[in-house]
Order: structure tokens, then C-alpha cells, then sequence
């Protein structure tokens, strides 16, 4: 992964340990310098260079003491969705003579949490990452494989120091059981499954914002495309969280007032089980008009219902915006097809 300031997720997948999405860092069993919440907050981590405590250096960073016992330091988290890990990232930025040269992943899925040491020890932990190496100052990715359903990870660092941020990449897998018959969900959301697989532009900020839970809370928790100067117009396709009837749309503008796109239109398609791996068949996919071109408004939420043509069985949805701007959030509610 680059070393840009914000790291952005492989495409098709969430990070589902992040705190915008209900990750929490549970228990460590040091953070002596730098506390643990660090771990799951936005961006990469900064550095300022004369901040101390009264314990020592500030560190934007989960940060245990130097160990001079046997043993290793830990930290648990609990994801804010549960899903399937296929990656994880253990960043190290801005730990350079302190960070751990050595860590592994371990995951399992529960419905409660012991605060007990020993009683986390003896929990069913799966190692999904072996003890593995890691630089200093860096993002260190690393690809995970396996089928199983996770809802806590545990850090394991070798044998101390600080890393900060973690981010543990996945499919989010919604409990189905929740939803009853007939029940209007929103089918592109973030915590149903929904996924952004591919735009055509996302230059000023991600088109992961777009699903996210709540309203923007402010013009970069959007999805931004540069400003357009030649022919054509911008587009971004998602994967829905499951099959589904769509019966009701929200395109919210809001905090895009002079960049905001000036129409947008909405197509659907049947695309089966077309994944991010399979963006090509996606994009030639022939796609059926949903919302005709309709014109938006800056700072707005805007609804559309009535104006919708019926499409039966929906899995994937393009969002085409004219000819560029911003979007801070996209609902697509519908009830859940049967399944093929």
C-alpha cells in the first residue's frame, strides 16, 4: 500500500475494525504510552515532534513499555461489523526506534467478552496471520485466508512497542435474521453488506464515504470526483449487501454546495455473485434504468420513490453523476429478493 496519510481499503472490502463503524479496542494488556483507541482512528497517525506527557513521548499510536519480562504484548478488538477477514493492515507510521518487529492476528467470533486475562487466553482463538515480521515507519498488509466469521481480533506485537493503526479488512456478513419479511433495509449500507467495488473518479475523497452510517459530518466524508474537463461524466458501481427490490432511493448532497453534481441517474442489474474481482463483467453488465437523469440540488437530501422503474431482482447499482462533484451519502432501501 502507498504511504499516502489516509489508507483506503482494497477495493471491495471494509475495514471492519474501525471505529466509524462500531470498532472498539476492548482490553490491552499494556498501553503504557499510548492508549489503545488509537489503533482504530482515522487516518495513518500523525507526529509532533516536541509533545510530550508525564509519561513520556506522545504517540498517535497504541504504545507499551518496553518489556523486560518474557512474554509478549497484546490488545484485543472488537470489530464493528462482523465479517470475513481478507486482509489486514499493521501500521507502524511514525514508530521508528520503538516499534515491534514482529506480530501476529488471532480472530474468533463470540457473542460476549471476558475482561479476565486468563479467561481471553482460554478463549477458541484462531491464528489467521502467523508471527510475522514488520518495518518500521510503514504500513505492513498483509493477505488473510479462510472462510470463518469473525467478531474480535486480538494484536499479539513481539515483544513490545507501538504500532498505530490497525485496520482489518473485510466482507461484512449481516445477520439475516434480523430483518423480517418484507422489511424495507437498506440494501447498499455499509453494516447490511453493501460495498463500493469501482468509480471512475474519486480524486478529493473515497467512495467508501458513500455507505457509511449517519450523515457526512462534513464535505470530506463524501465521495468527491475532480472537476471534469473534458466529455463524459462520473460513475461509481456498488455491490449490494443482498438481492433485493429497491422501492426507494436517498441521494444526500449534503455540505456540497458549489460542487455539488448538477443531475444524476441510477441504474440496477442481476450480476449473480460479480465480486471486485470481477469488475470488467460488471461494467459491461447491461444495466436497466432505475432513476432516469434528474436534477439535484445543492445541501440537500434528496428522495426519490415514485419516480423509480421497477427492476425485480437488483444485486448491483450505478450511480452516474453529470458531469462531476461531490455526494455525501447514497440509501438504497429495498426488501430482499429470494434467493436463487
Amino acid at each position: 500500500m502507498s504511504s499516502a496519510e489516509t489508507a483506503k481499503p482494497p477495493a471491495g472490502l471494509v475495514d471492519l475494525a474501525s471505529e466509524r463503524v462500531g470498532g472498539v479496542a476492548l482490553i490491552a494488556n499494556d498501553e503504557f504510552f499510548a492508549e489503545k483507541e488509537n489503533l482504530l482512528k482515522p487516518g495513518r497517525g500523525i507526529f509532533i515532534p516536541d509533545k510530550y506527557t508525564d509519561r513520556g513521548k506522545w504517540m498517535d499510536g497504541w504504545e507499551s513499555r518496553r518489556r523486560r519480562t518474557p512474554g509478549n504484548d497484546w490488545c484485543v478488538v472488537r470489530l464493528g461489523l462482523p465479517g470475513i477477514i481478507k486482509a489486514v493492515d499493521i501500521d507502524t507510521n511514525h514508530f521508528l526506534g520503538n516499534h515491534p518487529p514482529f506480530a501476529s492476528l488471532d480472530a474468533l467470533k463470540s457473542e460476549a467478552f471476558p475482561t479476565d486475562n486468563a479467561a481471553i487466553e482460554a478463549l477458541p482463538w484462531n491464528a489467521v496471520l502467523p508471527k510475522s515480521a514488520l518495518n518500521p515507519g510503514s504500513q505492513n498488509l498483509f493477505t488473510i485466508s479462510g472462510e470463518n466469521v469473525s467478531t474480535h481480533v486480538r494484536l499479539n506485537i513481539f515483544p513490545d512497542g507501538g504500532v498505530a493503526r490497525l485496520r482489518v479488512y473485510g466482507v461484512v456478513v449481516p445477520d439475516i435474521r434480523k430483518f423480517k419479511p418484507g422489511e424495507l433495509i437498506d440494501l447498499a449500507a455499509v453494516e447490511n453488506g453493501g460495498v463500493p467495488l469501482v468509480c471512475s473518479d474519486m480524486f478529493f475523497s473515497s467512495m467508501n464515504n458513500l455507505i457509511m452510517p449517519g450523515r457526512a459530518e462534513n464535505m470530506g466524508d463524501g465521495w468527491e470526483t475532480k472537476r471534469r474537463r473534458g466529455p463524459g461524466h462520473d460513475w461509481i458501481i456498488l455491490q449490494l449487501g443482498m438481492p433485493g427490490r429497491v422501492q426507494k432511493i436517498e441521494v444526500d448532497t449534503n455540505h456540497f454546495k458549489g460542487n455539488f453534481p448538477d443531475t444524476c441517474s441510477i441504474e440496477g442489474c442481476d450480476a449473480g455473485g460479480a465480486s471486485a474481482d470481477e469488475l470488467t463483467s460488471i461494467i459491461d453488465t447491461r444495466w436497466t434504468e432505475l432513476l432516469p437523469k434528474t436534477k439535484l440540488h445543492a445541501d440537500r437530501r434528496h428522495f426519490f420513490e415514485k419516480e423509480l422503474k421497477p427492476i425485480e431482482r437488483c444485486t448491483h447499482l450505478r450511480l452516474n453523476i453529470y458531469p462531476d462533484g461531490g455526494v455525501s451519502r447514497l440509501r438504497v432501501w429495498g426488501t430482499m429478493a429470494d434467493a436463487k
